[in-house]
């Protein structure tokens, strides 16, 4: 078989014991680093699933209507939004790591400020803090991991945010259940105030993780770069391509050995936008819309809804005890994070599309099916069993293969396809479409249902789910095994219209060829 010269390199770069000594090694630090990294996201994790049962005693406890509760429930990704944008800028400027421990101290304040709340307005004040960690949390974990990962296990690893977001969704949920049985107004207060343990954690733990590599390299210090990469990688001769390829990217010459070096170029950010937005090259441009497009999806396909608001979807399917409807919360936890670990698993050894596109079609069909059950349930005024058990079940489904796809599939693609110089700012604007889409719906959520009915709401998002698979499959090209610097020569090889216009011209050309074939 003929190898095509793009892949040589990555072939010859296979080391020929595959049993040395060093391999673990490597990839035990790799997997170390993208673990501390990830941490950042159980913090959204947590605010996520906390608010989810906590919610519940705060509206008892501040006699909130529904669309107080919609704004303190939903609103958080708006608040984070600030902080994705933010977070762009403060990592090229300051490097990933300080960004992490930026993301700990600002959540930590947030979690305090709404654990210590006495009034609805400083509660608010407390949700927009964390919304801002959480938007430097979501948007720097994945750009770390990946810029740490080696290309043989990046896929892997960069599924750890989101996998530890689907932790920190289980331990809100565990926490709501711990603390339900307190007073009013004790229980929900240190539901959010627990927040505080996995950001302190987060900010001891940053100081042990090495810098991003190719943040190194962009500063001019390619010997701290060089150490990281030797400790990361697979081999030393993958460590001095990466390196390589790294020098490449960020402009500096291939023969520069020096420990230190004045690089000439963008290095702290400016000027991206401008190169994404208005003079994008045809690689840059697609790039953008697969990453956009991902991101809209994800959060346009009701995952955040679910997580959210799955008390009141339990209590519309027919359960209505509070201990019961946050026990079926932590059973849906569990399904998430259990789900999460499989994909994590598969991602680099099935690759990225089709694990993508079987999770599309599962969420269709258990969106569509949960729609149908709770139409029923809605209808009649007595108990339908099977439609409530279809509801449940459903439910439980459909976080499964989110959680088996889009879920982290979403971060390890958004976090590999941008080049070098544009990472950190282009995943920061497809983590602000995700927020913007996350919340919009997730504030509205109530007043959807109100005018669609809670099974029309759920059709809708199985509508969105089918535009997405169709989607991904036209302009997501499969990244597995590709290095981060390989990006940019796949997408600009890559052209969505290619298939369809060889088999419109094929047609053209010979229009009875097809039929003549099926006989």
């Amino acid at each position: 078989m003929t190898v095509p010269k793009d892949h040589e390199n990555e072939i010859q770069e296979v080391p020929e014991n595959p049993v040395s000594p060093e391999k673990p090694r490597t990839n035990k630090y790799a997997l170390l680093c993208a673990g501390l990294a990830s941490m950042s996201s159980i913090l959204l994790g947590y605010d996520t699933g906390v608010m989810t049962g906590a919610a519940l005693f705060i509206k008892d406890d501040f006699h909130l209507n529904d669309t107080q509760l919609e704004l303190l429930v939903g609103t958080l990704s708006l608040y984070a939004l600030l902080g994705a944008a933010l977070a762009g800028r403060t990592s090229d400027w300051l490097g990933r790591r300080y960004t992490i421990v930026i993301a700990a101290v600002i959540f930590f304040a947030g979690a305090l400020m709404m654990g210590l709340a006495m009034n609805y307005a400083f509660l608010m004040l407390g949700r927009i803090v964390c919304g801002l960690g959480v938007g430097y949390a979501l948007m720097i974990a994945p750009v770390y991991t990946a810029e740490v990962a080696p290309a043989s296990c990046r896929g892997f690893l960069t599924t750890f945010p989101e996998a530890f977001i689907n932790g920190g969704i289980l331990l809100g949920f565990i926490s709501n259940y711990a603390f339900t049985s307190l007073p009013l107004h004790l229980g929900w207060r240190l539901m959010l105030g627990v927040g505080v343990i996995p950001s302190i954690m987060l900010g001891l733990g940053v100081f042990t993780m090495p810098e991003s590599p190719r943040w190194l390299v962009m500063q001019g210090r390619l010997g701290d770069a060089k150490r990281v990469l030797e400790k990361t990688s697979d081999s030393n001769e993958e460590a001095q391509l990466r390196l390589a390829n790294i020098k490449e990217a960020a402009g500096i010459p291939a023969e520069c050995n020096d420990e230190v070096v004045t690089v000439q170029k963008q290095s702290h950010g400016e000027g991206v936008w401008k190169e994404i937005i208005l003079h994008p090259t045809p690689s840059v441009r697609r790039v953008l819309i697969a990453s956009v497009g991902i991101q809209f999806f994800q959060a346009a396909t009701g995952n955040s809804i679910v997580v959210l608001y799955s008390p009141r979807i339990f209590e519309k399917a027919g359960i209505t005890s509070k201990s019961k409807k946050l026990g079926a919360t932590v059973v849906l936890g569990v399904v998430k994070t259990l789900s999460i670990l499989v994909a994590t698993f598969f991602v680099d050894k099935v690759g990225r599309r089709p694990l993508l596109l079987s999770s599309m079609v599962g969420m269709v069909v258990s969106l569509a099916a949960l729609g149908l059950g709770l139409k029923v349930v809605n209808s009649h005024s007595e108990m339908v069993v099977w439609a409530t058990a279809l509801c449940i079940t459903m439910v439980l489904v459909y976080v499964c293969f989110f959680s088996l796809g889009l879920g982290p599939i979403m971060w390890v693609y958004s976090s590999e396809i941008f080049p070098l110089r544009l990472r950190a700012q282009g995943v920061s604007m497809g983590t602000a479409v995700n927020l913007v889409t996350g919340g919009v719906i997730s504030t509205s959520f109530l007043s959807m249902y109100k005018a669609m009915t809670i099974g029309g709401i759920f059709f809708f998002f199985a509508g969105m789910a089918a535009l997405g698979w169709a989607f991904f499959f036209i302009f997501l090209p499969e990244t597995q095994g590709k290095t981060l610097e390989e990006m940019d020569k796949l997408f600009d090889d890559f052209d969505w219209r290619k298939p369809f216009r060889s088999k419109f011209h094929s047609k053209a050309r010979n229009p009875g060829k097809t039929r003549n074939n099926h006989h």
